[in-house]
């Protein structure tokens, strides 16, 4: 593993510079990416951000959102440029599955690997580890990463700021979750201070919403929300075809599956969606109820324990049948 002063020493000179981060890139994967990106910009660094996948038109404002690449359109480009970088930073993932093909190019890759994340059980693939499971985002890992690491605080500027905040309030859900503590508003207001516009970064992430959106929301909760009161759960389930129907893209189911939560009385909500090639489900929960083991025991994913993902190769209603018949395992967590 390296050192932090061998890092910095890496660091005090040019380097051929690739930041990457998960397949549907949310707002702390863009906002930690581009907020690190426009800080190695600054220290001289030859730097790429490229995403497995496409991510939601609500974040492509962010500040250097035009210089992305995404691997799944421009392969070629993006395996050379993977090639040829001496230091690859990964950012809010710890597993290389999470990156899809991209990830067997950073594997083999000879560039030293640094994993800045807060996920739980990282894979040992780094050679560099900021890490940690209390943190509230890897946006706040890297703003530690960036003043308290690399002690380089002076380099923080509005574009940074502005990209840290957003991943900062996107993963903490608007400082409401848990995990908001005294010392992620202190780093808010630093942000703050340097420039980030809190209110306008909120309004162009959450007041964004295209029709199509906003009506498919509606038909989620009128038509498709279930409750299971006997274990204060609740399932939104959505075909592909009504996907289709409402020219859904990427983006636009995010965040749908926080209103099955909001019910009175539930405390694990599911949304489980009909893909091309997959089911995947989101899965949120309240208190101590452990969503990510969910996930990981059953559906082949992971997370955060009120906040949790995975998927299933099974067609969508046995993939609902699977996830009911498991609530009895936990009927009693579900009921306390």
């Amino acid at each position: 593993m390296l050192s932090i002063s061998e890092l910095k020493s890496l660091l005090a000179t040019p380097q051929k510079i690739v930041i990457t981060t998960h397949h549907k890139p949310d707002g702390d994967a863009m906002g930690s990416s581009l907020g690190l990106y426009a800080y190695l910009i600054q220290k001289g660094h030859h730097v790429k951000v490229i995403t497995p996948t496409d991510y939601p038109y609500f974040l492509h404002w962010l500040p250097n959102n035009a210089d992305v690449i995404i691997y799944a359109d421009e392969q070629e480009r993006s395996a050379q440029l993977v090639a040829e970088a001496s230091l690859i930073f990964c950012l809010d993932f710890n597993a290389l599955g999470r990156i899809n093909e991209l990830g067997e190019l950073v594997r083999v890759a000879d560039a030293y690997k640094i994993m800045i994340d807060h996920h739980l059980d990282p894979e040992d693939f780094d050679d560099y580890r900021h890490w940690s499971i209390n943190a509230c985002a890897a946006a706040q890992l890297v703003y530690d990463f960036i003043v308290n690491e690399l002690e380089d605080g002076a380099m923080m500027n509005k574009d940074i700021a502005t990209c840290l905040y957003t991943g900062i309030m996107t993963d903490s859900g608007s400082f409401r979750f848990e995990s908001a503590n005294a010392s992620v508003y202190r780093i808010a207001a630093d942000l703050i201070d340097l420039g980030a516009e809190h209110w306008r970064i909120h309004q162009l992430v959450y007041d964004n919403a295209t029709e199509n959106r906003l009506r498919f929301l509606g038909h989620c909760l009128s038509e498709k929300l279930e409750i299971l009161r006997e274990f204060n759960t609740a399932i939104i389930k959505v075909t592909k075809e009504e996907l289709k129907a409402y020219n859904i893209a990427t983006g636009d189911t995010e965040g749908i599956v926080n209103y099955a939560l909001s019910v009175n009385g539930i405390k694990l909500a599911a949304f489980i969606i009909e893909r091309t090639d997959k089911v995947k489900l989101s899965l949120r929960s309240t208190g101590d109820f452990p969503a990510n083991e969910i996930c990981k025991k059953y559906f082949n994913g992971g997370g955060h324990r009120n906040a949790a993902g995975g998927y299933s190769d099974k067609n969508l209603e046995d993939t609902v049948s699977d996830f009911k018949a498991l609530l009895t395992e936990y009927k009693n967590q579900l009921l306390q």
